[in-house]
């Protein structure tokens, strides 16, 4: 009787532990990603309360990215909120027109402030939640789409990012 007990047991107990671990790497994935410096509370966080799954933690589609023709097409039209999440010494080698310099470690923090406080520190306008025209871009992709998953889980899920980089930038246009 205990055999059987235990023989049926096993199956569902590994069920439950791979679901839950699977489920949990992926979390803290997802969360070592987000934050370049993780906390003990952050991780618990990310075990105890109810998040997105990590299907939904994908998000870069092509609705979420601009390309290259896109992207001339907003900066000629004036029509884009562009931020450079590359660091300070990459932004002053190289840069997109019009693209405001947030690195990627500050992002975060920066898209909290309020308008006031945004306008002070960037001098220009704070992107809202709605617009349509908020891009991120790097140097090659990587931090943006990093960028935009930050934005996503603020609010912002109209933001884009442009997936080419300043790379594809400066080798179409020229620096």
């Amino acid at each position: 009787m205990n055999l059987l007990c235990k023989t049926e047991f096993v199956p569902v107990l590994v069920i439950m532990l791979s679901f839950l671990l699977s489920r949990s790497f992926c979390q803290a994935v997802n969360e070592v990603n987000r934050r370049s410096y993780p906390t003990i509370s952050s991780f618990l966080r990310t075990f105890t309360t109810s998040s997105p799954t990590c299907q939904e933690h994908v998000i870069e589609d092509e609705a979420s990215v601009v390309t290259l023709s896109q992207l001339k097409t907003m900066l000629s039209n004036h029509n884009i909120q562009l931020f450079d999440v590359r660091n300070p010494d990459e932004y002053q080698t190289g840069r997109i027109p019009q693209a405001v310099n947030i690195p990627l470690d500050i992002l975060e923090e920066s898209l909290k402030l309020s308008p006031e406080h945004f306008l002070q520190r960037f001098d220009v306008k704070a992107p809202g939640k709605d617009d349509d025209n908020l891009v991120f871009h790097c140097r090659s992709g990587v931090r943006s789409s990093k960028a935009l998953g930050i934005a996503y889980q603020l609010g912002f899920y109209k933001a884009r990012h442009y997936r080419g980089g300043y790379l594809e930038w400066s080798e179409q246009e020229g620096k």
